[in-house]
C-alpha cells in the first residue's frame, strides 16, 4: 500500500533543517510541534466524551475495554491499561491492552508483526470479546492490517468499537461505533508516530480510562480514593488522602486504614459514619462504589 499520501508521511517545513538546527532551536521547535498535538486532540472532544460513555456503561455493566495496537499505538495502550489497576484498584482484566506480536513487542520491534489483519481477528477470539465489552483499535497511521482485523472482528462479536487514528480516512477503514481522528499532521521527523500522533494517543487515551473511572466512582472530589496502596509512596498518599478527607491526625488515620485492609474509601465511610469496616463496605456497596453517596451528606462534617 502507497501511504506517501497519509499526513503523518508528509514532510514537515519547519524541521525540513533539523540536522543543522542548535539544540535550543530543535527543543522550541518540538515543544511547538507538541502544542499542535494538544490542539489535535482538543478538537476530538464530542467524539472521546461518547467513547466515555460507553467504556463507562461497559465497565459498569460487567464489560471491559481492550486496546488493540502495533507498535508505538500497541505499547501506549498497554500503558494506559497497566496503570489502572494501582490508580484505581481496578481488576487488571478491566482494562487491556494487547499489541501486535505479544508480550515481547513491548521491548523490542516485532518486524512484521502487525501485517496481518488474521492475527488482529484471532487476537479478538483468544479474549473471548463479546456484546458487553469495548474494543478500540489504535493505529496513528491509520492502516495497520492487525488493528483493522481487530475492529472487524469484535463488531462481528457485537462488542462496541472505537477507532483512533491520526490521520485522515483510509480506504476501506473498518466501521465502528466512534471515530477519534486528531489530524497532528506531518512529524518533526518524517512518519515518526511516536512523536505527535503518540503524544496525541496518550492524551486521549488517558481522557477515556480516567473519566471512565470517575463514572465509576473511583475518584471523590479529585483524589484517588480507590488507589491500591502497592508501595511507600501510594501508602504516605492513602494515607493524606484519608487525613485530608477526615481532617483526623495521621496515626489515627494509619489506624483506620488498617482496619480497612488498606481501602481509602471504606476507611473515609468508617470515619463519616461512625461504623466497622464490615459495615463499610455494605454501605458503599449499596452506593455502587460512590464515595460521595456513601458518606452520606456527612462529608462536610468528617473534615
Amino acid at each position: 500500500m502507497d501511504r506517501s499520501h497519509l499526513l503523518t508521511e508528509q514532510r514537515l517545513p519547519e524541521s525540513m533543517n533539523l540536522d543543522a538546527m542548535s539544540i535550543t532551536d530543535g527543543v522550541a521547535l518540538m515543544n511547538a510541534q507538541d502544542a499542535v498535538a494538544v490542539a489535535a486532540v482538543a478538537a476530538q472532544r464530542e467524539p472521546i466524551a461518547r467513547t466515555v460513555e460507553l467504556v463507562a456503561g461497559a465497565l459498569a455493566a460487567g464489560g471491559r475495554l481492550i486496546y488493540f495496537g502495533a507498535g508505538t499505538s500497541g505499547r501506549l495502550g498497554v500503558l494506559d491499561a497497566s496503570e489502572c489497576p494501582p490508580t484505581f484498584r481496578s481488576d487488571p482484566d478491566l482494562v487491556q491492552g494487547v499489541i501486535a506480536g505479544g508480550e515481547a513487542a513491548m521491548f523490542r520491534a516485532q518486524e512484521g508483526a502487525e501485517d496481518k489483519a488474521a492475527d488482529g481477528s484471532a487476537a479478538v477470539d483468544a479474549k473471548s470479546i463479546g456484546p458487553k465489552d469495548v474494543v478500540m483499535g489504535i493505529a496513528a497511521g491509520g492502516t495497520t492490517p492487525f488493528v483493522h482485523g481487530a475492529l472487524r472482528r469484535a463488531r462481528e462479536r457485537g462488542a462496541k468499537t472505537v477507532f483512533l487514528s491520526c490521520v485522515q480516512p483510509v480506504p476501506d477503514e473498518p466501521a465502528v461505533d466512534v471515530v477519534i481522528r486528531p489530524l497532528t499532521g506531518p512529524e518533526v521527523i518524517t512518519g515518526s508516530t511516536r512523536l505527535k500522533a503518540g503524544t496525541a494517543t496518550k492524551l486521549v487515551l488517558n481522557t477515556i480510562s480516567t473519566l471512565s473511572m470517575v463514572r465509576l466512582g473511583k475518584v471523590y472530589q479529585n483524589l484517588m480514593v480507590d488507589l491500591r496502596a502497592t508501595n511507600s509512596k501510594l501508602q504516605d498518599r492513602a494515607v493524606r488522602i484519608v487525613a485530608t478527607l477526615t481532617g483526623q491526625p495521621r496515626e489515627r488515620c494509619e489506624q483506620l486504614l488498617a482496619d480497612a485492609e488498606g481501602h481509602v474509601k471504606t476507611a473515609v465511610v468508617m470515619h463519616a459514619r461512625g461504623v466497622n469496616a464490615a459495615e463499610a463496605r455494605h454501605i458503599l456497596s449499596a452506593a455502587g462504589g460512590k464515595l460521595r453517596d456513601a458518606m452520606g451528606g456527612q462529608g462536610e462534617s468528617a473534615r
